[in-house]
């Protein structure tokens, strides 16, 4: 199928795959032997697709890991030849059952062949599965999991040192949550991820609960460092949902997520906080609500249908990904890819943006209203922006010159 229509300012069109009818979402990448695959998952169905990018005006299928059924396998890390494939029970809202026994937690994978992924070991939670997980090679995962007695996830760190046989070796998780010593939160309270960790600090997005810093010098002994609540009036459901750390700057890039259609929930928002005095994070700034362009048929973003606001933010872990301090790449559902001069972030600016038209097939439950739901978002070191959609397959893009 051919790529979608689109419009855009600052962005070039660079290619496009269909995924075989399949919405991509969330997406990871490694280089082997000069050739760089990028893993994606779907949001409908329990598959990982590789495509190999090393062309990014061609991407093309070469393998796919299948399974578990009925799993809702939306998360993937890859580093050192390891990936790491999430693994949830699907909620109810999204087609799952109330009554669900699939499977749940991490599958690690062997991905030195790239194309032939091996099956290593599995990790379980023992309760309803994994969400964002953090792994740039070496010894640790951290991870965002769902545990029995505690309300909403917590934070949990996995040796994977002997990738046969993965330990935990240690948790952390906000006193309320833990409903089993007879808690009772007043909201509900829970770790999105992923925990994003740079040297001896793991930086949390901790839903309602806002940013939370943790010094984890000793890995068996986390020790909260900060927080920064964000409050009712940033609490939407998920409420805070990235931390980007950029240390050279002082800085983390945050942003909460939008989950109700036509904004009926508190302001979602993206913005930087200074960390200077990281025992008092301060919120500087709001990055710019997106505008429809001239002789849109809408005149917002925010009632046009389906959701709007943030969702999530190039990551730039390790080498193969793009790393610019003052960039800022977002997916902001259906007003599609923006990106973002940070160079004062007192005054950040949306320099580009690409809206790929509204799918005219549905591929899943949602959204209610068949619009343009742009969901993540990956530039590779070539300067190379791939993103998803909830109805359309993979997107290619580039700065313009």
């Amino acid at each position: 199928m051919s790529a979608p229509d689109f419009t855009s300012a600052g962005v070039d069109f660079v290619g496009y795959h269909d995924a075989d009818g399949k919405p991509v979402f969330k997406l990871a990448l490694q280089v082997v032997d000069d050739r760089w695959y990028l893993y994606a998952t779907h949001f409908w169905e329990p598959r990982l697709s590789i495509f190999d990018v090393t062309n990014p005006g061609e991407p093309f299928l070469t393998g796919a890991i299948e399974g578990p059924d009925q799993a809702a396998t939306w998360q993937v890390q890859v580093a050192d030849g390891l990936l790491v494939q999430g693994m949830e029970r699907r909620p109810p809202a999204w087609g799952g059952d109330p009554a669900d026994t699939s499977d749940e937690g991490i599958r690690f994978f062997d991905v030195h062949d790239p194309i032939a992924p091996k099956l290593l070991s599995q990790w379980r939670t023992g309760a309803h599965g994994v969400h964002r997980n953090h792994y740039t090679g070496g010894r640790y995962v951290h991870v965002t999991a769902s545990r029995q007695g505690f309300d909403g996830n917590i934070y949990v760190i996995l040796d994977v040192s002997d990738r046969a046989r993965p330990q935990e070796v240690a948790m952390w998780f906000l006193p309320e949550q833990y409903t089993s010593a007879g808690r009772t939160p007043s909201r509900r309270i829970s770790l999105h991820g992923p925990p994003y960790v740079l040297g001896d600090r793991a930086y949390l997005s901790y839903g309602a609960a806002g940013v939370v810093i943790l010094d984890i010098s000793d890995i068996e002994n986390p020790m909260l460092v900060s927080r920064l609540d964000i409050g009712a009036a940033f609490s939407s459901m998920i409420a805070m949902h990235s931390v980007v750390p950029l240390p050279a700057r002082n800085l983390l890039l945050v942003n909460t997520e939008a989950i109700a259609e036509r904004q009926q929930e508190p302001y979602n928002f993206a913005g930087i906080v200074d960390v200077s005095d990281e025992s008092n994070p301060r919120l500087i700034s709001l990055l710019p609500i997106p505008e429809p362009a001239p002789g849109a048929e809408y005149p917002n973003f925010s009632t046009r249908g389906g959701r709007f606001g943030p969702h999530n933010q190039h990551h730039p872990q390790g080498p193969a990904l793009f790393a610019d301090d003052n960039l800022m790449f977002m997916t902001w559902f259906n007003a599609g890819l923006r990106v973002y001069d940070i160079s004062d972030a007192y005054l950040p600016r949306e320099i580009a943006w690409y809206l790929p038209e509204d799918p005219t097939e549905r591929r899943g439950l949602l959204p209610k209203t068949l619009v343009t739901q742009s969901e993540d978002v990956l530039v590779d070191a070539r300067g190379n922006i791939f993103f998803s959609d909830k109805n359309h397959g993979l997107h290619v893009v580039r700065l313009s010159n």
